[in-house]
């Protein structure tokens, strides 16, 4: 009979744990190999919507560069010159997007008399690398692509960075973990916490209720991409930032929650702005309001005193 249950309990003690792995293997399949949206599809958007001029783009002076990473590939950026200035925004796009996607505010920043370097995040558009980190490897390259531009623009140089979703969490982590290169930052629609981010997605979106899909998600991560998702946290690094931060968020954002910018805009210390749109959904705060979030990052900038 001893010998009978522990026989029984050893088979089920088997099926949980090939359950369990099954389950961390696609859970993390999921995360680090995100599927992007298509290149043509963004660049038809963004040219549909007039968000993106291929003339413009086509004859305005530019630079092409790539920037070696630590983590081991190369990254595609672009520095686009309209201006004869120094001053420079470095503009970090949300996760499945690519660079073609933040030309929007590269025209934004160049009527407010900046210039801009629009780049690929690793795994995206034309840049190297073999899985998404949604700011945990990325912050690292953002780190490379600021000392780039620094190389060129010059230590005296106004440089401030502009990202959406990832590439705003992506920015948080940067300046609130590395020697913080540049001026300012303007953060539209970040995540505070990667693991009650993905707590929210699988809560709203499956039946999964319990954090212990994500205590088993950590262990699998670790092992296949070197880290875990509460590595992953703008909230614990946020405090550290001594640069001016600019907070955008849009109410109706039911992606990423509004209150994750807004713990994020009270935990940060020192020079801070908060705007908070009533009109628009995840990462759409420009697209839904381009005349008032214009007028906010201006607003922001002579705040700050980062406009003549």
């Amino acid at each position: 009979m001893k010998r009978r249950v522990l026989y029984i309990t050893g088979v089920i003690s088997s099926i949980v744990t090939a359950l369990l792995s099954i389950f961390g293997f696609l859970a993390t399949n999921r995360l680090m190999f995100l599927k992007l949206k298509d290149s043509n599809f963004i660049l038809e958007r963004e040219i549909i919507s007039k968000r993106f001029d291929e003339h413009w783009y086509e004859t305005v002076r530019k630079d092409n560069m790539w920037i070696e990473s630590p983590n081991g590939y190369l990254l595609k950026a672009v520095f686009l010159k309209p201006l004869e200035t120094a001053r420079t925004v470095i503009i970090c796009h949300g996760v499945t997007e690519n660079k073609i996607n933040s030309m929007k505010y590269a025209r934004l920043f160049e009527r407010l008399g900046f210039n801009s370097v629009i780049y690929d995040h690793r795994r995206h558009g034309d840049s190297g690398g073999r899985t998404t980190s949604f700011g945990y490897y990325e912050k690292i390259d953002l780190q490379v692509i600021v000392r780039a531009v620094r190389e060129r623009i010059g230590k005296r140089a106004l440089l401030g960075i502009h990202g959406e979703s990832m590439g705003a969490a992506t920015t948080i982590l940067y300046s609130g973990t590395f020697k913080d290169e540049a001026n300012f930052h303007i953060v539209d629609c970040p995540f505070s916490d990667f693991s009650e981010q993905i707590l929210h997605i699988l809560r709203t979106n499956t039946p999964i209720r319990s954090s212990m899909a994500l205590r088993v998600a950590n262990v699998f991560l670790k092992m296949r991409d070197g880290y875990t998702l509460n590595l992953v946290s703008p909230r614990e690094v946020v405090r550290n930032i001594t640069k001016p931060v600019l907070f955008i968020h849009s109410l109706e954002d039911d992606f990423i929650l509004p209150y994750m910018t807004e713990e994020l805009y009270e935990a940060k210390q020192g020079d801070k702005m908060l705007k908070l749109f009533k009109k628009g959904a995840h990462a759409k705060s420009f697209n839904d309001n381009p005349v008032q979030y214009e007028k906010t990052v201006q607003e922001f900038l002579g705040r700050f005193k980062f406009r003549d």
